[in-house]
Order: C-alpha cells, then structure tokens, then sequence
C-alpha cells in the first residue's frame, strides 16, 4: 500500500492512476489527514505537488517516519525545507518541457538515462540540498531537479513524472515501488 499525500495540486489524482497502472494498491488522502490515521498499513509515501507550503498539512510528520518518501514538486520542496536546505523562486514560472540531467542513475532515476524531458514547474524550486541529501538531477533552468537521502529511503524531484508529458515517468514509479518493497521485506526480517 502506498499512500498519496494531496498538497492540493492539480495532477495528485494521476500520481495514484501511475500507481493503480501498476497493480500497486493506493489511497490518496488530503494532506490534513492525522498521520497516525495513515501510517498503519502504510508502505510508502507519495507527497504530491500542490500551490504551497502552506497547503501542505501534516507532510513533514511523513519525513520523520520509517517509511519510503517520494516528493514530487511541491512534495520535493517540502522535503528540502524540513531537512535545511533552501526553496526559493525559480526564475522559470510555469509549466514547461525541461530537459533534465541525470546525475547518480540508483534510487527513483534508475534506468532513466543521462536525460529525461519532463513536465515542470519552476515556480518555487529547491535551490540548496539538505545536509545528507545528493542532488541527483540538474537541468539548465534548475541546479536541483532531484536529490535523494544518502542512507534513508527519501526522494524528490522537482518534475511530474505522473504526467503522460514527461517521458519515462512510469520508470520513477517502478523504482519507487521496488524500493518501498525492499524496505518492506527488511523491516520484516
């Protein structure tokens, strides 16, 4: 089970389709829900995109559990910001096709390439990691279109990868599947 946090953006309902696309059972819930409501149960989490920090609820409580984390956009920043790193404005508003780099091809970028076009907004984007967090992706409008925790299952990326618009945005889902399933089979042992 892999739950989608709604941050109250427009593509969250597709990011629990890529899921349901891929024989993967899910509920997407607002982000106000009480985590302890959530949790139990719970294999994974997709923090989806949203408007802003403000709308993101109780996301935050998700990044101190033992749980796989998935931020995508908003869900990205959010990560950032509660680990210390810094979100600002991107010089770039809107939606548009980016090209991305891929720099460390493991985690939810495996098998992805050296570059991906994706769907993005760069409205308010990551602009510093975290303390022990990896960028892991850049692009000429972003120097951090993703980063990963260096020992925790955490990941963001700035793009959609729900949307039909970014190439080999199943490819994001498949790993973060695989990884919330490793993480499942060792918390049981």
């Amino acid at each position: 089970m892999i739950v989608v946090i709604d941050n109250g953006g427009q593509f969250t309902h597709l990011e629990g389709r890529a899921l349901r696309d891929l024989d993967v059972e899910n509920r997407v819930v607002d982000s106000e829900t009480p985590v302890e409501d959530v949790l139990p149960g719970a294999d994974g989490v997709v923090l989806s995109g949203g408007p802003s920090m403000e709308g993101a609820g109780n996301s935050t409580e998700y990044l101190e559990a033992d749980v796989p984390v998935l931020g995508i956009c908003l869900g990205h920043q959010i990560i950032a910001d509660h680990f210390g790193g810094s979100v600002g404005a991107g010089e770039y508003g809107g939606y548009a096709d980016v090209e991305v780099e891929i720099l460390d091809d493991t985690g939810v970028l495996a098998g992805l390439g050296d570059t991906v076009s994706t769907w993005a907004s760069h409205a308010d984007e990551v602009k510093e990691v975290p303390d022990d967090f990896l960028r892991t992706a850049r692009s000429d409008v972003c120097g951090v279109e993703a980063m990963r925790h260096e020992s925790r299952p955490i990941y963001g990326v700035q793009w959609h990868p729900e949307v039909s618009h970014t190439e080999k945005g199943e490819i994001v889902f498949e790993n973060f599947v695989e990884i919330t399933e490793r993480h499942r089979k060792k918390a049981a042992d």
